[in-house]
């Protein structure tokens, strides 16, 4: 995975190109060799510029050593997307017909993959752009794409236009914006970066133990027993069937860092905040203007945060004030949460800080829908209420040319039998109103469910105090 000095990029680089390549050590995958037409996108500003998005958004606020960046993960997972290809070249090359240009192509994907990101992580596409773009179908995976074609073009990369046309194709192949392919040969080339058929890939792979280890938490996810046991069979990646576990164990983390890291309810509160000042921002700053522009879409990174809270404008004093009160962690408060009890997932629709204004008793204060946030968190194993298991093939062994899946109830009856979780939270923007609010959202289920599925009341202490810390 070297690049020669000639600048071709060779299949299996053996230590002479490699020890002449450029290489980063990174704390998660050691020395990442890096060939030259990835260079040649590295050493762009458009690149650079993931430096400075926080991979995890406001996460170092709750769990301080979340300050890793988009960098370090578009570089793990070129180098794991590049170390796939490769072990199914050595495994299979001969009756696959993988060549340089499939090598390249799935690396460049794995570099390129989240060059379209928005500040502060999902939040930009999430909470803040569906406030203020109305009908607004943008994407991360979407610009990533535009952001391809940008720099190629502003830039002048001598690039193959047919390289260029599936590195997007397999960027977008999971998202709801998948394009076309070029080819209904090789479909197997899109399993790695970006999986829409199942959900394994390269880019879980990075993140869940890029995250585990920066927050500190063990992972005993281990991805490259995956790496040395796929096997492709009808154009489809495969796994050997002893690795079910091993692929339920990849569902189960993601669904645990979901619940205890990046929807942390104190880093939902912060985020909750972040997106109210960039709303307030919006109008003077153009903030979402930049979108439709990939040329203006650059110079949004994470460093706005410090533009709001240093301009002098009037214009920005609301939005500073939010940066101002995160600071000195005078945060919106959490008052409660439930999780939807399982027979009522199926028709649930979204909770709204109206539907806890309406459940307020009469009497005292009266609350403001400004008053009240809501959270409708969604955690499940990559495929809704689905086992995503259920889309994964298997082979026995790999003399075996035939797949199949299983059934949960053939490997162990310790499995869930349900594959989502819907949780519901509310926060109080005025500390003061916590008590009041919690009220209004004990009514709330109580109308909504018969019982109040939440485990306790909020306690009297958090009704009493007036500021949080971690």
């Amino acid at each position: 995975m070297g690049a020669c000095l000639n600048g071709d990029v060779s299949f299996s680089p053996s230590p002479g190109p490699r020890r002449f390549s450029k290489h980063i050590h990174d704390n998660v995958h050691g020395n990442i060799y890096l060939d030259t037409l990835s260079l040649k996108f590295i050493d762009t500003e458009q690149f650079q510029r993931l430096r400075d998005l926080k991979q995890l958004g406001m996460t170092n606020m709750v769990y301080p050593g979340a300050v890793h960046s988009r960098f370090e993960h578009s570089l793990g997972v070129y180098w794991l997307a590049g170390e796939s290809i490769e072990k199914l070249k050595n495994y299979q090359g001969g009756e696959l017909g993988i060549d340089k240009f499939d090598i390249q192509t799935v690396r460049l994907a794995g570099l390129l993959h989240d060059i379209g990101h928005g500040p502060f992580s999902h939040l930009f596409e999430r909470q803040f752009l569906p406030r203020v773009v109305s009908s607004s179908h943008w994407s991360h995976e979407q610009m990533s794409a535009n952001m391809v074609d940008y720099m190629v073009d502003e830039h002048h990369i001598d690039v193959d236009p047919e390289m260029i046309k599936r590195v997007k194709e397999m960027i977008l192949a999971s998202s709801e914006f998948a394009l076309p392919r070029s080819s209904s040969e090789k479909s197997f080339l899109y399993d790695i970066v970006a999986n829409g058929r199942n959900g394994v890939d390269v880019d879980k792979f990075d993140y869940i133990v890029r995250d585990s280890r920066a927050c500190g938490l063990g992972c005993n996810f281990e991805f490259q027993r995956l790496l040395d046991t796929m096997q492709v069979l009808d154009d489809e990646i495969c796994y050997r069937a002893k690795e079910y576990l091993t692929i339920h164990k990849l569902f189960t983390t993601r669904a645990d860092l979901h619940r205890r890291v990046y929807t942390h309810p104190k880093v939902q509160a912060i985020e909750l905040m972040v997106s109210d000042a960039l709303v307030e921002a919006n109008n003077y700053l153009e903030i979402s203007s930049h979108i439709l522009n990939p040329s203006e879409y650059w110079k949004l990174d994470d460093t706005i945060i410090k533009t709001i809270e240093t301009s002098p404008s009037k214009e920005l004093k609301e939005a500073r004030e939010l940066i101002l009160r995160i600071r000195r962690r005078n945060l919106y408060q959490f008052c409660n949460e439930y999780a939807v009890p399982k027979d009522e997932l199926e028709n649930f629709k979204k909770v709204t800080a109206q539907d806890i204004v309406c459940s307020q008793n009469d009497g005292g204060v009266t609350l403001k829908e400004e008053d009240v946030a809501v959270c409708n968190v969604r955690i499940d194993l990559t495929r809704g209420k689905h086992n995503p298991l259920e889309s994964i093939n298997f082979f026995k062994d790999y003399e075996s040319k035939e797949k199949f899946t299983i059934p949960d109830d053939r490997i162990s009856h310790l499995l869930p039998v349900c594959y989502e979780d819907m949780i519901v939270r509310v926060y109080s923007k005025r500390p003061e109103l916590v008590e009041v609010i919690s009220e209004a959202f004990e009514n709330f289920q109580l109308k909504t469910y018969g019982i109040k599925p939440q485990v306790h009341s909020t306690p009297d202490k958090k009704k009493r105090r007036c500021n949080t810390w971690i």
